[in-house]
């Protein structure tokens, strides 16, 4: 039972005490869901429910059952991912049950605590030796050095529980024990952390594969050395309108020419001239997602990066679509880049 359901469910055979405490204890959100034991959806209480009920006449005596809300909204868990958050921010519904088919509770969406809820699972990349920040890495695993007041993974992690992440897999090598150490089970985060140890360098996707969080139909891969506030809910949605099969974050690299440049053809004629032009390329900021079924065309125990994958997509005509990272985004490789984010972590939100 997750956290959220444990702080706002509340059965049908407890007491309207029973249900003024939890009210009380939930102070900022104070909204529960009525359950019955086996935890299907009944109703929402609040307390206007309650005052309401007691002008009518109802007492302490009444069971819960006689004060509910017996049409609450609810979101079935295999149509999260159509759903329209920032709608159901404005129109006031911060605290939603998630249900399946038979109207059983599986978690609570509660939009006091996340900017939203990105219906993936996620396997973050964290095996590397850092080799270009030794000896800063000679102890330490690259994602464990601290930025700021926590370590680098820390960081994505954190940031990703905000867009409402429940599953995270991480593939771990150099150093393991001290992220397994730190985050643990990521029960102390309201999460679910396993790892993964190769045997033998598999690549991006090779590892991937070695995973057993399977909640979602979608996985969202990364790499844990990087520093962004990317929007992961835009990300995502971007990703289901373009109807792709997989997409990468991107971040955008300009290159100024400071001459006057000439394009021609075979025949070494002219065809336009560009006075000091600038151009933009994209380039592959390490965030990647891909639909589950594709796991399948990725062989089983062996070398295989994520840039495979991405190659015989579009070989093959199928959607691979780009997303651009509009916040802040590095790739923290080298020692420039670990002093770089020392500083910007004080200025930008995460």
């Amino acid at each position: 039972m997750t956290q959220n359901i444990q702080r706002h469910v509340i059965y049908n055979t407890q007491s309207v005490r029973d249900a003024l405490i939890k009210l009380n204890d939930l102070k900022v959100d104070p909204i529960l869901i009525v359950a019955d034991e086996e935890l299907r959806l009944l109703g929402s209480l609040t307390d206007g429910d309650l005052r309401r009920g007691f002008i009518k006449g109802l007492d302490f005596n009444n069971p819960i059952i006689d004060y509910i809300q017996p049409d609450p909204l609810y979101i079935y868990n295999d149509e999260l991912h159509l759903t329209d958050i920032n709608d159901l921010r404005k129109r006031n519904f911060l605290v939603i049950p998630i249900v399946d088919r038979e109207h059983k509770i599986t978690d609570i969406l509660n939009l006091t605590r996340l900017q939203s809820v990105v219906p993936v699972d996620v396997v973050i990349m964290a095996g590397g030796k850092g080799q270009r920040l030794m000896p800063l890495t000679k102890d330490t695993p690259k994602p464990m050095l601290l930025v700021g007041d926590k370590p680098i993974l820390e960081h994505n992690i954190d940031r990703l529980i905000k867009y409402g992440v429940k599953n995270i897999c991480i593939s771990v090598n150099y150093l393991a024990q001290n992220i397994m150490d730190y985050f643990k089970d990521g029960s102390s985060k309201g999460i679910s952390i396993e790892y993964v140890h190769e045997d033998k360098p598999l690549g991006t996707l090779g590892s991937v594969k070695l995973c057993n969080q399977n909640a979602h139909d979608y996985i969202m891969v990364m790499n844990s050395d990087l520093l962004t506030n990317i929007d992961y809910e835009g990300f995502f949605q971007a990703f289901i309108r373009s109807g792709a099969d997989m997409a990468v974050a991107t971040t955008s690299y300009q290159v100024e020419v400071p001459y006057g440049v000439l394009e021609v053809d075979t025949g070494n004629f002219v065809n336009s001239l560009k006075e000091k032009p600038r151009y933009t390329y994209y380039s592959n900021a390490g965030i990647y997602i891909v639909k589950r079924e594709l796991m399948g065309l990725v062989p089983d125990k062996e070398f295989y990066n994520v840039t495979d994958l991405m190659d015989m997509l579009i070989k093959n005509g199928k959607k691979l679509v780009s997303f651009p990272i509009l916040g802040y985004w590095l790739d923290i490789g080298k020692h420039e880049d670990f002093k770089k984010a020392q500083e910007d972590i004080k200025y930008i939100s995460f």
